[in-house]
């Protein structure tokens, strides 16, 4: 099962929507802020031990307080987290799930300062939250591009496993590229997967490559079922960081979830399909209505082979080649139709939406969750992998 890797027992299970790959994400620079990214300084490969010199003061311990409600009695939990920070003036990265539901949310840094942070918005699709702390002159973290990575290359994980064992660094290399995963709450991602040791209170981590630059927040882990005594380890996964850095600027900037987008729902083309002479590719499933592909005349069952005569040979592909589009461009699809190869243009659109949670109304305002269960054990063994690993 995959489960989040995140440890607190207090958390309530959260309704994620699914991750939708038409919408990929917003590139740009956020002003007004001060992060080191790749292409601003000379890039050279680092051992580990510089690595971690070099990031450990920009990763922080993330601890929340939650309320839950079992049978009409609250019980407050602590829930532990990692995150990093991305600007000197407060801004930090995390998991989404987190900090679901947090009624007060504290950043501890390595040098031991602690601070009220505040969650200045989430994308819950995509598993990220911004938070902010009130702080000038932090260490930001030097974003890279995930989509450089190949199956492999050697990467580094920096957390605070089991929320107690603070400012760790594990090590590993890529185990594979868009690897379709469901987490234990419902939400399905195109993940990184790693064989770095990642266990309970990583999530929200930073996931390094050999130069040192963020190319994925650490967000999930394969864990047995409850009661089994299978022993599965370092199997990992992170969410590639230059699917969700546009969005994450767009927090920042707007409050909102801004997101380039053509308007399709896909998946991989099948390998038995593939054997009977079907192209690899992203295979459309969904045309969105009024959207920038089904205005370009994109169908049902197309599938994508290429953009601007770049090969696509996932859906994966098809998100970052999205990603790495501004709204308003105009991509030139290659389709494979009916035997026949095609070339569609599309212009890339934009999707918006608020960036905060909603606030709960009505009788259950004052509460997270009715737990129709004796413990909160007891709640969280009813969702396969839910076992708060």
């Amino acid at each position: 099962m995959y489960s989040e890797a995140k440890t607190g027992r207090g958390r309530r299970i959260g309704r994620y929507l699914a991750a939708v790959l038409c919408l990929a994400l917003l590139a740009g620079a956020f002003a007004g802020t001060s992060r080191a990214s790749a292409a601003e300084k000379p890039r050279q490969e680092m051992s580990a031990a510089d690595i971690y010199e070099q990031n450990v003061n920009s990763t922080v311990g993330i601890t929340t307080t939650i309320t839950t409600n079992i049978w009409g009695y609250q019980t407050t939990s602590a829930v532990s987290g990692s995150g990093f920070i991305i600007t000197d003036d407060g801004y930090i990265l995390t998991n989404y799930h987190v900090v679901e539901g947090a009624e007060t949310i504290t950043v501890t840094t390595y040098g031991g300062d602690s601070y009220d942070a505040e969650l200045v918005g989430r994308d819950e699709s995509n598993d990220i939250a911004v938070l902010k702390v009130d702080a000038k002159g932090l260490a930001p973290v030097t974003i890279g591009d995930s989509g450089d990575l190949r199956v492999g290359d050697e990467v580094i994980a920096i957390g605070n496993p089991l929320g107690e064992l603070t400012f760790s660094l594990t090590g590993g290399r890529v185990s594979a590229l868009n690897r379709e995963i469901t987490v234990s709450n419902g939400v399905t991602m195109d993940l990184i997967q790693t064989d770095c040791a990642i266990n309970s209170g990583n999530s929200g981590g930073a996931l390094f490559n050999m130069y040192g630059e963020v190319i994925g927040i650490t967000n999930a882990k394969y864990s047995a079922r409850n009661g089994s005594t299978a022993s599965i380890d370092n199997i990992a996964f992170a969410i590639p960081i230059s699917r969700v850095y546009g969005v994450v600027e767009s927090i920042m900037d707007n409050g909102t979830i801004a997101k380039p987008f053509i308007g399709v729902t896909v998946g991989d083309v099948g390998e038995e399909a593939i054997s009977f002479g079907l192209p690899a590719g992203a295979a459309v499933r969904a045309v969105e209505e009024d959207s920038p592909a089904e205005k370009a005349g994109i169908e049902v069952n197309d599938i994508v082979t290429a953009v601007d005569g770049e090969p696509v040979n996932n859906r994966g592909d098809l998100a970052d080649a999205v990603a790495a589009s501004k709204v308003g461009d105009t991509l030139t699809l290659t389709v494979y139709r009916q035997g026949e190869s095609i070339e569609v243009k599309v212009e890339v659109g934009q999707s918006v939406q608020s960036a905060l949670p909603e606030e709960p109304s009505g009788e259950g305002a004052q509460q997270q969750e009715q737990i129709p269960y004796g413990s909160i054990e007891d709640f969280i063994s009813q969702f396969p992998g839910g076992s708060d690993s």
